[in-house]
């Protein structure tokens, strides 16, 4: 029979008791000046491509067969019948821009030698205007964020430069703190149990590892948090956070202490500056959205898009509780989303509930 842990064990700000010294990290100084010369990087093989998830647009929420007793008992949680209706869920899709990944290293000025990752964005040649947009905003969220080099956050991707060819493709140059995203490690994390057999010789094998989990999960969406938290203090909004856009430097649970997640994929960000509010080619679906939850004022639209942005976290938070401990194949996070909103209605203790009756899972909401 398995046993819970011994609580010194537990007590430790690491699992498995140990305590070490916070080791600092030993990135080279940096500088926020971007390079926009292209004989400063040197690149090297394709790393992928991939596309953009955003939020296309909002419709009504449905009980996804709830009985009319537990709607009603919904409504009876302090919202009037149009309340709830104007409760929209997201309807997120794939955009048509794919981008391609390399990596790299620049070859010159004083950061010579540093490993990157370049973001490369179709060309006008290829008709991709929508690209250019995203390429631009994306520059421009990161030139802000990185103007003052004595307020640049860990948690959020660093632009070394950035140029565009001959053939119209802008070029992004990120250092290279980590190529692993969230969603991998959710991946790797659940096809690893599908393949792991239990450890009858040590009965603290499964808790311990549960540790190591938990503790590496939480590090995770606390680097993300901090991320955006960063983000909304400088009045920009991410609006496409998800297990995609948070990078991570590694995947190994026992290097979770020292786990550096990081957003990125800022191309859809939105400044909410109270200047810049209702504003914005890649925006009009934030304000329409915020226009039709009866968002009127700057200071209204600006407060739905923080909300917005920490609804898109909370789905975050929700992914990486729930998947790394399933087995693969038996949620995803388009199906965790609609599982939520539809037929949960958005009621957590109500998904509590039903994941202490899954049997194919073995941990669920943080809290429970």
């Amino acid at each position: 029979m398995l046993k819970a842990l011994p609580a010194r064990f537990l007590v430790s700000p690491e699992p498995g008791g140990r305590r070490r010294r916070p080791r600092p990290r030993s990135l080279r100084p940096i500088s926020a000046a971007l390079m926009t010369n292209p004989a400063y990087f040197e690149v090297g093989r394709l790393l992928g491509n991939y596309g953009f998830m955003n939020i296309t647009s909002y419709s009504s929420s449905q009980s996804g067969g709830l009985p009319n007793d537990a709607v009603n008992q919904d409504l009876s949680l302090g919202y009037s019948p149009e309340e709830i209706e104007r409760l929209r869920v997201q309807d997120v899709g794939e955009g048509q821009v794919k981008i391609r990944l390399y990596e790299g290293r620049v070859v010159q000025g004083p950061l010579k030698g540093t490993q990157t990752v370049f973001k490369v964005y179709p060309g006008a040649i290829a008709g991709a205007s929508e690209a250019n947009l995203m390429a631009l905003n994306e520059l421009r969220t990161h030139a802000f964020l990185q103007s003052d080099a004595r307020d640049i956050c860990e948690n959020i991707q660093f632009l070394l430069g950035a140029f565009e060819t001959a053939t119209g493709e802008q070029w992004l140059a990120f250092r290279d703190d980590g190529r692993y995203s969230a969603a991998d490690y959710a991946k790797i994390t659940s096809e690893r149990q599908l393949k792991e057999r239990p450890n009858f010789w040590n009965p603290y094998d499964r808790a311990y590892k549960l540790e190591l989990r938990k503790y590496f999960v939480l590090r995770l969406l606390n680097g993300a948090m901090c991320g955006l938290v960063h983000m909304h203090n400088h009045d920009r909004l991410h609006q496409s956070l998800g297990p995609s856009s948070v990078v991570l430097n590694t995947v190994a649970e026992k290097n979770g202490y020292y786990l550096l997640p990081q957003l990125r994929d800022l191309a859809f960000s939105v400044d909410i500056g109270y200047s810049s509010v209702g504003v914005g080619a890649l925006s009009d679906g934030l304000w329409r959205r915020a226009s039709a939850a009866g968002a009127s004022t700057p200071l209204e639209k600006r407060a739905f898009g923080v909300a917005d942005d920490i609804y898109g976290a909370g789905l975050l938070i929700a992914y990486m509780a729930f998947i790394p401990f399933c087995e693969a194949g038996i949620m995803d996070s388009i199906s965790l989303q609609r599982l939520l909103e539809n037929t949960f209605r958005l009621d957590i203790y109500a998904a509590r509930e039903y994941e202490s009756l899954e049997q194919n899972i073995y941990m669920v909401l943080p809290g429970r």
